[in-house]
């Protein structure tokens, strides 16, 4: 079904006309508080329940509505409109200009406060260990295991708003293995990867990061990689310099949440465990040289 789109003028018709149509403001609460059309309702089109929530103000899919957001480049209005469509309403139009095009046409907006901003932070802010994760991934031509590593603490700190500096523990006892159901298979698995042929985690019970530069990326994106992070990784008693890309995001003055993947070669460390660098023949007991680790990191202001 093609979607009607609307300029500013031609929206100003129809809600002067009758029957007025209803005006769906698409963006958040928060936005919808700070910046709207007058006489548009809010049902935001990122949540999960949009359609639902659009059935509260029309339950007859014949109701003429009209959707409309930031405007142009951003498609929440179009995404809107497409996903009105696919549930069956009829009468639906985009005002694709949005919020700038109305105010560019010199119309009035309503709203009581302040749009959100992201707030610039500074000082330190302290790795919550309950709410951090590691999980990690190892593989074999054939198969593949994984599961988690807890955090111990960490500190993480931001001068206006960058991220500067930072380090964290691994609790290297912590390590456990979630796809493998059997228990005794799963304790095989731990031991195997606790003593030397992996962690050596009876002599080294601890791993250290500690971070030597964070560049932030240009242009980068809400969603996207947004600093490329450098730093020393000790694991086993060994030291050597990583560097992987991260996103680093904070929602209000008190948190910083960072996430991250990368991969490092555990040969390295001196894991050499069915390495085939270092051992011949190997066949089905090959082990992949490196390591896949995802980490989720909460910190809390210091």
């Amino acid at each position: 079904m093609t979607i009607n789109t609307l300029t500013a003028s031609q929206l100003r018709e129809r809600l002067a006309g009758t029957p007025r149509p209803l005006l769906l403001h698409v963006l958040p609460e928060e936005h919808f508080a700070a910046r709207r059309i007058a006489g548009a309702v809010n049902a935001c089109a990122y949540e999960i329940a949009f359609q639902d929530k659009v059935r509260e103000w029309a339950p007859d899919p014949a109701t003429p509505i009209i959707v409309y957001g930031e405007g142009a480049p951003s498609l929440d209005s179009a995404d809107a409109a497409t996903k009105l469509t696919a549930v069956g309403y009829s009468n639906v139009s985009d005002f694709r200009g949005g919020l700038h095009e109305w105010e560019a046409s010199g119309l009035p907006l309503e709203g009581q406060t302040p749009l959100p901003a992201v707030p610039v932070l500074d000082g330190a802010f302290r790795i919550d260990p309950d709410a951090s994760v590691i999980r990690w991934t190892g593989q074999n031509l054939f198969n593949h295991h994984e599961g988690t590593l807890q955090l111990a603490d960490g500190l993480l700190q931001i001068r206006q708003g960058m991220l500067s500096s930072g380090e964290f523990t691994i609790a290297m006892n912590s390590i456990a293995c979630t796809d493998l159901a059997d228990s005794s298979w799963n304790a095989m698995l731990i031991t195997h990867l606790r003593n030397a042929d992996f962690f050596q985690v009876d002599e080294h019970p601890t791993a250290r990061f500690v971070i030597t530069g964070a560049t932030p990326i240009a242009d980068a994106t809400d969603g996207v990689d947004n600093y490329q992070i450098t730093g020393n990784l000790t694991l086993r008693g060994v030291t050597r310099e990583l560097t992987f890309p991260a996103i680093i995001a904070t929602a209000d003055p008190k948190h910083i949440t960072a996430q991250a993947h990368m991969a490092f070669d555990r040969t390295q460390f001196g894991s050499y465990y069915g390495s085939g660098r270092f051992f011949a023949y190997l066949g089905k007991h090959v082990v992949n040289d490196y390591i896949q680790l995802h980490l989720k990191i909460h910190a809390l202001r210091a």
